[in-house]
């Protein structure tokens, strides 16, 4: 059985100028086209589609989606690691959508009766938001962490929710690359660490050293380590095997 466009588009909320577009740059062609020029899809294409949005949902670049298709063979495992992945991302946000409904019933609650509205504490209103994590883990490069809250106390909230979407799509591509096979040390991998690496030098000039323990701590720090094994068992050994390899051949 196979579908036109227009129903496909119906179905998944697609439009169907992208997924003609999906098809033109590779990552969706359809099963055949019909004698009127049509494309129709069958329930292979629908299980890719599916696949395509998750990852777009998750952030993941149309470039990086089909890298991640053509290396991810078994739909079912595929799947299952994007079902790993949705669940962090569900976690994540039940954490901001509480953080913020404490905060509405604390502003509601103090401005009863005319009074002027206040938090009672402060520290509530950045709960699963802040990167204290982070910060904690780098509490060995006392300069480097320095570096780190001056950024943060500068950023807004929307900030520092893109900068956590995009800790947490790193994460996720890392997390693919491991499922593909890829070891450690294998070129994919390593551009990956090497964009880490960038983003964290654009603040101070980090040694082979540092990263080496900064690598080690996801899976030392156990906040660090629940983070990366929440979107794949063995992804903080991963990461740190990978950024030793990166700091041995690219830093020393």
């Amino acid at each position: 059985m196979d579908w036109p466009i227009a129903e496909v588009a119906r179905m998944s909320g697609v439009t169907a100028r992208t997924l003609r577009h999906y098809d033109e740059v590779g990552l969706l062609p359809p099963a055949r086209f019909g004698a009127n020029g049509h494309r129709y899809y069958d329930e292979h294409q629908l299980l890719r589609l599916q696949r395509i949005l998750v990852l777009r949902a998750l952030g993941v670049g149309l470039p990086e989606v089909g890298r991640i298709l053509a290396e991810q063979v078994d739909e079912v495992d595929a799947l299952r690691g994007h079902h790993r992945r949705l669940l962090a991302e569900r976690d994540r946000l039940d954490a901001l959508a509480g953080t913020v409904f404490r905060t509405i019933a604390e502003l509601e609650q103090s401005g009863k009766d005319g009074n002027p509205m206040s938090i009672n504490r402060p520290e509530n209103l950045f709960e699963g938001i802040q990167p204290s994590q982070y910060q904690e883990s780098l509490s060995g490069f006392p300069e480097h962490a320095e570096e780190v809250a001056r950024t943060v106390a500068a950023m807004t909230s929307q900030d520092i929710e893109a900068g956590q979407r995009e800790r947490t799509t790193q994460m996720i591509l890392l997390a693919d690359l491991m499922a593909a096979g890829h070891p450690s040390d294998a070129a994919p991998v390593q551009a990956q660490i090497d964009a880490q690496y960038q983003a964290m030098t654009e603040l101070r000039p980090v040694s082979a050293e540092e990263y080496r323990t900064i690598g080690r701590s996801c899976v030392d720090n156990s906040a660090w380590r629940a983070a990366y094994e929440a979107i794949a068992p063995g992804l903080a050994a991963y990461q740190r095997d990978a950024i030793e390899a990166y700091a041995t051949t690219r830093l020393s």
